[in-house]
């Protein structure tokens, strides 16, 4: 029993480390979203981001890159643009180049992994681009494209846009606010549960697990053709379990290349932040369960394929990583005094601000209106569920905590 709480604590403690690790990524990812919302109007995004071509994609792929973000909070700009009127594979090519071509996930990997796998991140990011923008257009799912849009229409009436001078009036920092405060309702139970699994997963479930999913792990032989496709087959998978973006999953990632997955396995794990079941959660309540359901099998499709692209694109240039006489991390300073400290506390200070103007609007709005809306009747079962999982969350958050503390 003593050690199953001193492991409670320690999983608790693994979850807000790694939630701490990517806040200021989510509250950027939110703001990017909000301002999005309100100043960009479909005109504009479809006169630069409309058609399935090579510009556009190119295009969703460069603004993705310099608004890099965490897989929750790209989820939210990708459906800004979306619903904006960009082209479904130009907003594919922005979700996947922020979470995947991101300038401090390549720091993360260099620390964890080596200067390859930072290859694999950046050019298999771009290889995993193409490959979904191909699935699209050979798919060409028009009709969940089209119904995709009708899903949120409703959300986006107001097309009038705005400019960047805008930015100066405190009535367009009102409409961010309350775009930015209605994007984190909408996601935080996912978000909750997420990360609190991520730290039960990290500190209970024993690396032979992994091991076990992972054919050829062990074994001295060469891996064959199968053998490592069954990795990227199965890393996906085992990624699923994490709950969690690539930004949590490079430590596990360490580990998996530390038991001896091929390079090819560790790649579709840390690519495949996108198709775990908050993610797919998410993208079904923005777009509904059946364009989700074809998202994931786009992403899987495309990310098995480019990190079998670059395990043997290194292999042929005879620069695949092995993981002899590699020491997988064990020790994460996750509140330590660094860049991620002071981005924290920037944005967290920024957010407290954007909330209080949504409060004044709110208040001042509100003020001599006494309209009384019923939300709590249209509650689904499956809302229910995540209602208590959170709760169940938060209690074991609070306590796990508490017993880290203790110890």
């Amino acid at each position: 029993m003593e050690q199953f709480l001193a492991t409670w604590g320690e999983a608790a403690y693994t979850s807000v480390g790694f939630f701490w690790m990517a806040l200021w990524a989510f509250i950027l990812g939110y703001l990017i979203s909000s301002l999005i919302q309100v100043l960009i109007t479909k005109q504009r995004m479809r006169k630069s981001m409309g058609a399935n071509n090579l510009k556009s994609v190119s295009l969703g792929s460069f603004f993705g890159f310099i608004s890099s973000s965490c897989s929750f909070a790209a989820l939210s700009t990708t459906r800004a643009l979306f619903n904006k009127g960009a082209a479904f594979s130009a907003s594919i090519a922005f979700l996947l180049a922020s979470t995947n071509l991101v300038i401090e996930l390549g720091f993360v990997i260099a620390i964890f992994l080596g200067w390859q796998f930072v290859i694999g991140e950046y050019v298999g990011g771009i290889i995993l681009i193409l490959f979904a923008w191909l699935f699209i257009t050979l798919t060409n799912p028009r009709k969940l494209i089209q119904q995709a849009r009708e899903k949120d229409s409703s959300d986006d009436q107001d097309d009038s846009g705005g400019a960047l001078s805008d930015l100066l009036k405190l009535h367009t920092w009102h409409q961010v606010s309350m775009k930015f405060v209605m994007e984190w309702q909408m996601v935080w139970k996912d978000v909750l549960i997420g990360f609190t699994v991520a730290g039960i997963i990290s500190a209970f479930v024993p690396s032979a697990f992994f091991e076990w999913l992972f054919l050829g792990v062990g074994s001295e032989q060469e891996l064959g053709f199968w053998a490592v496709l069954q990795q990227a087959v199965v890393g996906p998978i085992a990624a699923f379990f994490t709950f969690i973006g690539s930004m949590g999953n490079i430590p596990l990632a360490a580990v998996l290349f530390g038991e001896g997955v091929a390079f090819a396995g560790v790649m579709a794990f840390i690519f495949s932040d996108l198709v775990v079941l908050p993610v797919l959660r998410i993208n079904a309540r923005y777009y509904g369960w059946k364009m989700s359901l074809y998202i994931a099998l786009m992403l899987f499709v495309s990310l098995v394929a480019a990190s079998l692209v670059m395990h043997y694109g290194l292999l042929s240039f005879d620069a695949l990583p092995t993981a002899e006489n590699w020491n997988a991390p064990t020790d994460r300073a996750h509140f330590e005094l660094n860049y991620g400290f002071v981005l924290n506390i920037i944005f967290l200070s920024f957010a407290a601000l954007l909330v209080k103007l949504f409060v004044d609007h709110k208040t001042g709005h509100d003020h001599g209106h006494h309209h009384h809306h019923n939300h709590g009747s249209g509650k689904t079962l499956s809302d229910k569920v995540m209602l208590t999982l959170s709760t169940v969350s938060v209690a074991w958050l609070v306590i796990g905590l508490g017993l880290y503390l203790a110890g």
